[in-house]
Formats: structure tokens, C-alpha cells, sequence
């Protein structure tokens, strides 16, 4: 059976919706995934586990699954070990990469042990932090800085703070989300994304997006909905600055143990083009909008042939299987 043989796929779940706040978001991506892959030819079928419990994901039989959820309880590496306990094979990282991944301190923790470069950062606890604690982390990161949820994605619990009077403010937004926060070094620059497909010495980056969202703000409307976010695919930068951000890319995705597909996202710093890891997304956007599937395009993989070839690395991760390649006619 050849790896991108649709019938030999046997029957798929598309995993989406879920109870996480990209609720929303995951249930665009899944759609989009479902009707792609049923466009081939798959046996694919929808499957919320915020609507159906386990037991009934059990009973489905699926033979593998897609996993389109993003955020908690679906890209945390959660649904992952119950798939490895159902002994059904899924698309993305294993429980360990999805879990860390997930987890933005953790991420940064060990891009930093690897000498992987990322802004510098700060650790606030959301129930414990005084005024006088947030003055010091703005003191030491400096102004403009920015606050995140740190298991939180699709640009939900996220505040840029531009001075320290602000910071109060914002801190107790992010905290709505999260019992840890994080506070991290502002780099001014462009923002670009890379896709990573595969694992290990296989992984490899797709062409690199840069993003330019209305007045730098990429937040949760630029992203998803509106059309004036302006997508540039493969990214306006000389050979040398794609080579070593696709490199990097790759080096952070493997750093993390992460497998299958995912999207790093960087910030290069404004007059020198250096760059700064931010995060690794281990279960990326599959709407509309996405960054993933321009990616692929830009490398010759429609948005069908895309989702296929993701389905096709599913895997648990006591049982790896051999990894298709999807370079396209880059």
C-alpha cells in the first residue's frame, strides 16, 4: 500500500471542536480537514470530545485519527495519552513533545538550556504577584514587554504592555487564563512562522511566512478574520535568512522531541534580522486563514494533499512508523 493511499487509511476521526478557548477555532480547521480528506477519498468522520465521551471514541473503531484540536485537552498532550491507551494512531507529536510544547516557560526553558535563542523572560505566579514584583520584571525586561497565558494559544491571553502603569491591567486579564504567567522581552521586528514536517533527522521547514498584521497587532480578529493581515509566501529575505530560520526552526521543533508536522514562530529583531523563537504550535491552524497550508502551497502541496500526507505520519509513539516526505516541488 502506498503511504498516501486514501482507501488503506481504513477509518479516520477528525478530532475537533473540543472544551479549550480555540474552541472556535479548532472547529474551522477541523471542518476543513474533514471535507479535504473525505475529497480524497478517506473515510473520514467528524468527532467533537466535547460532545461524546472516550468510551464512544473507542467504540467508533477508528483505525487512526486527525487531531485538529487546539489548546487544552487536545494539543496538550492529554487526548494523546488516551490515544496511546486506545492504541489509536494520531497525527503530531507524542504525549511528552505536545505537553511541553503546550507549555510556553517550559518551551523557553529548554530552547535556552539548548543555547536556542528566545527573548529574555520571567515567571509570575497569577495568585501571588505584588505591584511592587511587576515593577521589577518591567524594570529588568524593559518597556514595551509582553504578557502571555503560557498554555494558551490563537492569541487568547496575550497583552502587549507599552508602559509600567499598564502592567497591572494586564497582568490580571492574562491571569483570567492561567495560574502562571509570563512575562517576556518585547522584540521589535518582523514576524514570520515556518513550518516543520516530519521527525528527527528527517524534520524539515517549508518556505517561511511573514506576517504583517494592521499596526503590527497580529491578535485573535487579525488572525482569523480579517482580511487586511497581509501574508508574505515564501518571506521577502535574502538566502542566507531563510536558510538559518528554516535551520533554526528545525532545531527548536526536534529540541522539544516534537514529531510529524507543527509551525515555529519567531520575531527578527528590527536592524539586524537576528532571530528569536517564541513558540512551537504542535497542532497549527487548518482554516482559512492558516499558515500552514500557504506554507505547503508555496512548496507545490495543495491544502487536500497536505492534510493526506499529515494522516498518513499518524502514529502512537510506541509504534513509529516511517515518515512520508512532502517537500513538494519547492
Amino acid at each position: 500500500m502506498s503511504a498516501l493511499d486514501a482507501a488503506g487509511f481504513g477509518k479516520v476521526g477528525v478530532l475537533y471542536g473540543g472544551r479549550s478557548a480555540e474552541r472556535e477555532v479548532s472547529l474551522m480547521s477541523g471542518s476543513g480537514v474533514l471535507k479535504a480528506l473525505r475529497d480524497k477519498g478517506v473515510d473520514a468522520h467528524g468527532f467533537d470530545p466535547a460532545q461524546r465521551s472516550l468510551a464512544e471514541l473507542a467504540a467508533e473503531k477508528f483505525d487512526r485519527v486527525f487531531i485538529a484540536l487546539h489548546g487544552r485537552y487536545g494539543e496538550d498532550g492529554t487526548l494523546q495519552g488516551a490515544l496511546e491507551q486506545l492504541g489509536i494512531p494520531y497525527t503530531g507529536s507524542g504525549v511528552m513533545a505536545s505537553a511541553i510544547a503546550m507549555d510556553k516557560i517550559m518551551t523557553k526553558r529548554i530552547w535556552a538550556s539548548q543555547g536556542l535563542p528566545t527573548p529574555p523572560f520571567a515567571e509570575l505566579d497569577s495568585a501571588s504577584t505584588t505591584d511592587a514584583d511587576l515593577e521589577r520584571v518591567a524594570a529588568r525586561l524593559g518597556m514595551p514587554l509582553m504578557l502571555k497565558a503560557p498554555h494558551e494559544g490563537s492569541t487568547i491571553g496575550i497583552s502587549k504592555v507599552s508602559a509600567p502603569a499598564e502592567m497591572r491591567a494586564a497582568f490580571d486579564d492574562c491571569a483570567r487564563y492561567d495560574e502562571t504567567l509570563l512575562a517576556e522581552a518585547f522584540i521589535r521586528g518582523r514576524e514570520i512562522t515556518v513550518p516543520v514536517i516530519g521527525r528527527g533527522r528527517s524534520a524539515h521547514a517549508l518556505p517561511v511566512v511573514e506576517i504583517r498584521a494592521p499596526e503590527g497587532n497580529y491578535d485573535y480578529h487579525n488572525k482569523y478574520f480579517s482580511d487586511e493581515t497581509k501574508y508574505l509566501c515564501p518571506a521577502p529575505f535574502s538566502a542566507e535568512v531563510t536558510a538559518q530560520v528554516q535551520e533554526l526552526a528545525v532545531r527548536a521543533f526536534n529540541a522539544l522531541g516534537c514529531s510529524g508536522w507543527g509551525r515555529v514562530d519567531f520575531m527578527l529583531r528590527e536592524g539586524d534580522d537576528a532571530p528569536y523563537l517564541l513558540e512551537i504550535n504542535t497542532s497549527p491552524g487548518m482554516t482559512g486563514h492558516s499558515l500552514v497550508p500557504m506554507s505547503a502551497r508555496a512548496a507545490g502541496v495543495s491544502y487536500e494533499d497536505l492534510c493526506v500526507r499529515i494522516l498518513a505520519m499518524a502514529r502512537l509513539d510506541s509504534h513509529p512508523g516511517p515518515t512520508p516526505d512532502i517537500k513538494g516541488e519547492a
